[in-house]
């Protein structure tokens, strides 16, 4: 049987100081059962030198790297569709251009899909015995509430609905119609992931090495509050 493949898509913004790491990173990562990987950065427009940074690493031996860039700043979800869209591989995951979270985690992620137990898997940052770095009391609470939220619309009990790691079998994903351009993908794609008939659905715990917004964080409160809409709207919303 031939060797399967992971896509792994990676939105960049202004990420010139951590991408080289994350980069070299997941090419460190030996992925389990010999599988494969895919990487595909998409660069959203970004101002500083993450294109240059991105190109000197493709151009090393050894390396296979997909670049795309987006002609305008379209946000991480616009990015992340950008992705899905030249994605080949069997199982798809997001990696995101800073370190918070650690490619090493991607096994746990693939194991029970590989073991024919899960289509989609979730890596969480609040059940896990992995290192994570203590952050905001406020982020907690809002990610809580967010994820109580996201349950009670989907008839799921996931830990944490908007963590950065989720992985699909391709298929699944790219069967989805996904509207989103910034961070309400992640609701977004969690609600309509759910409705897909006999979707096997687990969680993992993850290591999470979190950034202040002194270390370059972007999330902020508006984004929350357009993730509580995204529920909303995408819960009665058929498509």
């Amino acid at each position: 049987m031939a060797a399967r493949t992971l896509t792994i898509i990676i939105p960049a913004y202004n990420e010139e100081v951590t991408i080289g790491t994350v980069l070299k990173r997941i090419d460190a990562v030996d992925l389990i059962e010999g599988m494969t990987k895919e990487i595909i950065v998409v660069d959203d427009c970004s101002k500083d030198a993450t294109e240059s940074v991105v190109k000197g690493h493709i151009a090393g031996p050894g390396t296979s790297i997909r670049y795309i860039r987006n002609s305008v700043n379209s946000g991480k979800g616009f990015s992340i569709r950008q992705g899905i869209q030249s994605a080949t591989g069997d199982y798809v995951i997001i990696q995101d251009a800073d370190l918070e979270y650690d490619p090493r985690d991607y096994n746990r992620l693939l194991t029970p899909a590989i073991e024919g137990y899960a289509d989609v898997v979730y890596g969480s940052r609040l059940m896990s015995s992995q290192p994570r770095r203590i952050m905001f009391f406020l982020h907690s609470i809002g990610n809580t509430f967010l994820t109580f939220l996201a349950n009670a619309v989907t008839n799921l009990n996931l830990t944490d609905m908007e963590t950065g790691y989720k992985l699909f079998r391709r298929e699944h994903l790219q069967s989805i119609k996904l509207k989103e351009n910034r961070f309400g993908f992640e609701p977004e794609v969690t609600i309509k992931i759910a409705r897909i008939p006999g979707i096997r659905i687990y969680e993992v715990g993850i290591s999470y090495y979190g950034r202040t917004y002194a270390e370059g964080k972007k999330i902020n409160w508006k984004d929350g509050v357009r993730a509580v809409f995204c529920i909303l709207k995408y819960s009665t919303w058929s498509r």
